[in-house]
């Protein structure tokens, strides 16, 4: 069983900055990739960011893109989240996930390429 445990979430003033943090444990913790996804009240999860496990190829929403960077430590079992220039509709649950058997980096983009998925850290960002 794999856990994910998000951290770094918080109350921030627009224009500001977080680092959010998604530590993995698990016996057997190998994964392809990992990603951020996060959701507002009322709105659907979206996809925020990604990472290849391997090679660290990286993958934005266009809205996160020059302002987000996911980056991860392989030994660490971690990725974490950079968050500058903060606006208000940024403000969401932020989620991370992992997948149980990718082989491609195919569909990264979308919540059904993962399998496992943390309780998520509340980021509020005030105008």
């Amino acid at each position: 069983q794999v856990q994910l445990v998000e951290s770094g979430g918080g109350l921030v003033q627009a224009g500001g900055s977080l680092r959010l943090s998604c530590a993995a444990s698990g016996r057997t913790f190998s994964t392809y990739a990992m990603g951020w996804f996060r959701q507002a009240p009322g709105k659907e999860r979206e996809f925020v960011a990604a990472i290849s496990w391997s090679r660290g190829s990286t993958y934005y929403a266009n809205s996160v893109k020059g302002r987000f960077t996911i980056s991860r430590d392989t030994a660490k079992n971690t990725v974490w989240l950079q968050m500058n220039s903060l606006k208000p509709e940024d403000t969401a649950l932020y989620c991370c996930a992992a997948p149980t058997s990718a082989t491609t980096t195919w569909g990264i983009e979308t919540e059904r390429y993962y399998d496992y998925w943390g309780q998520g850290t509340q980021v509020t960002v005030s105008s």
